[in-house]
């Protein structure tokens, strides 16, 4: 039986945590010179993954589920 691969680009995008996944937050890509710069430092870090959506990504990485 072959083995399980993860989702190479949710692998790359998600993080385990104690209580489910976190991620990074959006807008913080280009174009950020119309942005503010309070905007910009709030968008700084990673967010908590919505409890609608852990199921999906435990989907996509069946090795990081626990």
């Amino acid at each position: 039986m072959p083995k399980i691969k993860s989702n190479k680009g949710a692998l790359k995008r998600f993080k385990k945590r104690g209580d489910g996944f976190k991620r990074r937050t959006a807008n913080r890509n280009h174009i950020l010179t119309k942005k503010s710069t309070k905007r910009k430092r709030h968008l700084r870090g990673m967010e908590a993954v919505h409890e609608a959506d852990v199921q999906l990504i435990k989907r996509m990485l069946p090795q990081h589920r626990r």
